[in-house]
């Protein structure tokens, strides 16, 4: 079936070029590229251990380059691995891969991690006083952004035994995860993941009924598995936390986007005490449904008069390069190169990792972006928002290794900008008001998902990573609880939850990839609806600016890089005036309208 609609669509041969890193599993290279980086970290380590407090500002400026050229190596190796790995999780020989440069990591790591250690630990002026010169501008940001985790770094002994340990610690939970969900088949058809939660947007109620139950039945039948693997990675983060002295569990995440937890926490206040927005919505869709129950298996049901056709690959790359070219000449001009170099992975295939995301890869090469795509609407914006964060990693390269990686939630910002994009350039084709409707409703189902699913998500976090540290290992009855717990606060009455939906937490990667992240993703979307404002606002003088973001990477911390934009994120009513904003969307489609 899988191969049939890849035909139909035209993405059968839209597969990622990876010997623009490595010619294959087997290159040469890559045994050389592991030797060297073993080579030049015992070197720097042999020359520097000790000595940094001496150090005058020149070199230090020259063994932070040689600290990123090593990166650079290991980044370039961890890439090809990864990228080989998701593309077909039932390669023996690519996760094997894997493995094996996370332990390369793991010793490069071993020897380099004096460096953090002993500048984080600076004295205050002396440091100051080397962040003042003139060679070390470059690096300031990245230096200054080592040093705030001082309090949390450990002895090098230590973190030296921590990093000997890594290999076999979350990483390989996570990739027993995705090997579990990737071999997973669902239903009488055994049909992949993506093709089961694409039959929840199906018109048909019985075949969205089928999903729900097929994609249960899946999850359950590894739910021994899935649950120890939630609570393993719950207790590393427990104790990692407990050892590095942060005070609350997602405070480890908030440092890494620079963000305070004061800001962080103004933030889910304000999209939780907008639940309304939630339930005002679905007692409406309800009703254009024409249901006396809203399960939630109907909460992603097209709306009547909403288009519904296959859209072509051909036709994605053409609507997403239009809308990204209204706005930014550059930006369309980016990404018509993952769509024209082999950049991009497309079709739904056995083994493939589900779900879509972008990686930076390393400034010297490109970015890399995985979809599955299924030629509904919805993977047209799936495509904007990962081509969003392509041309995000391809500007900021520009900002060499170190500065280029961005903060989570500003990462987000980038790909949420490109998907509002598209919306409105396919807005503007609808002339027919119930079909603008459904397709404002479509968009505001996405923007739940980004704002309130995720913030929900995030409480979920904060209920099962509090209840492992107190009350210890969690049953797959207690997760699947606070799961539905967190959930029916969001949906109030205006959702049926069904029991089949309470072990629905187990399939979802980012709980165990990077916990805390999803509140990045609300984040990321309540700032993109304030600068489109602000777009709308200015007009063209808006664009530079745009650009001038997405290309000084993480150079500056999230504060500093809106400051050109007016942004005060420690504002409370700049998080309300975004949800006042989805409200006005709602408020548009409950209007009556002509059927």
């Amino acid at each position: 079936m899988s191969q049939q609609l890849n035909s139909d669509l035209g993405t059968s041969a839209v597969t990622w070029q990876l010997d623009h890193l490595y010619a294959g599993l087997d290159d040469p290279a890559i045994n050389r590229d592991i030797n060297a980086c073993k080579q030049q970290a015992a070197d720097v380590a042999a020359q520097y251990v000790g000595r940094l407090a001496a150090l005058p500002a020149p070199e230090l400026h020259e063994l932070v380059e040689r600290l990123e050229n090593i990166a650079v190596l290991l980044g370039k190796l961890s890439t090809f691995a990864f990228l080989s790995f998701s593309a077909c999780i039932h390669n023996a020989e690519a996760g094997a891969l894997l493995q094996q440069i996370r332990e390369v990591a793991s010793a490069v790591g071993g020897k380099t991690v004096f460096f953090h250690l002993e500048w984080a630990k600076l004295d205050k002026g002396r440091a100051d006083l080397l962040l003042a010169h003139d060679s070390l501008s470059h690096y300031r940001h990245y230096l200054q952004s080592i040093r705030r985790y001082a309090d949390h770094l450990l002895s090098r002994t230590e973190e030296e035994l921590l990093l000997a340990k890594e290999p076999v610690g979350t990483a390989s939970w996570t990739d027993l995860f995705e090997k579990v969900v990737g071999h997973l088949t669902f239903g009488e058809k055994r049909r992949s993941e993506e093709e089961v939660l694409s039959d929840l947007y199906c018109p048909d109620r019985q075949t969205r009924r089928q999903a729900a139950m097929d994609l249960t039945e899946g999850l359950r039948s590894q739910l021994h598995i899935l649950t120890h693997i939630f609570n393993t990675i719950l207790a590393d983060k427990m104790i990692s936390d407990r050892l590095r002295g942060y005070e609350q569990w997602v405070s480890a995440m908030n440092l890494a986007n620079e963000l305070s937890d004061e800001t962080v926490a103004v933030l889910v206040s304000s999209v939780t005490n907008r639940y309304d927005i939630v339930q005002r919505y679905y007692r409406l869709k309800k009703d254009l449904l024409g249901l006396d129950t809203l399960y939630d298996y109907d909460r992603y049901a097209p709306l009547p008069h909403l288009p519904d056709d296959k859209v072509t690959w051909p036709q994605c790359r053409d609507m997403v390069l239009q809308a990204f070219s209204a706005f930014s000449p550059k930006m369309a001009e980016i990404a018509a190169l993952f769509f024209d170099n082999g950049w991009i992975d497309a079709p739904i295939q056995a083994g493939k990792q589900s779900g879509a995301f972008a990686h930076p890869c390393v400034p010297e090469v490109h970015p890399y972006v995985l979809v599955n795509y299924t030629g509904n609407i919805r993977d047209v914006s799936t495509v904007a928002h990962e081509l969003g964060h392509g041309v995000h990693q391809y500007l900021a390269a520009g900002q060499g290794y170190f500065n280029s990686d961005t903060p989570l939630v500003l990462a987000e910002t980038a790909s949420v900008f490109a998907e509002l994009l598209v919306f409105h350039s396919q807005l503007e084709l609808l002339s027919s008001p119930v079909a603008r409707r459904a397709f404002i409703c479509q968009k505001l189902e996405s923007i739940f998902a980004t704002v309130f699913r995720q913030v929900s998500m995030n409480r979920f976090e904060d209920r099962i990573h509090t209840r492992r540290r107190t009350e210890g290992e969690l049953s797959q009855e207690e997760l699947s609880s606070q799961w539905r717990a967190t959930q029916q606060e969001m949906f109030a009455d205006s959702v049926t939850l069904t029991e089949n939906y309470d072990i629905w937490w187990s399939y979802i990667p980012h709980f165990l990839h990077t916990p805390g992240y999803v509140y990045s993703y609300a984040f990321g979307e309540l700032l993109v609806l304030s600068l489109y404002n602000i777009y709308l606002q200015e007009g063209d003088v808006f664009v530079p600016k745009y650009e001038a973001l997405l290309a000084a990477g993480g150079s500056r911390s999230p504060y500093e890089l809106m400051q050109p934009f007016g942004v005060d994120l420690t504002d409370p009513r700049f998080w309300q005036g975004g949800l006042a904003t989805i409200d006005h969307l709602l408020t548009q489609v409950e209007e009556p309208h002509d059927r």
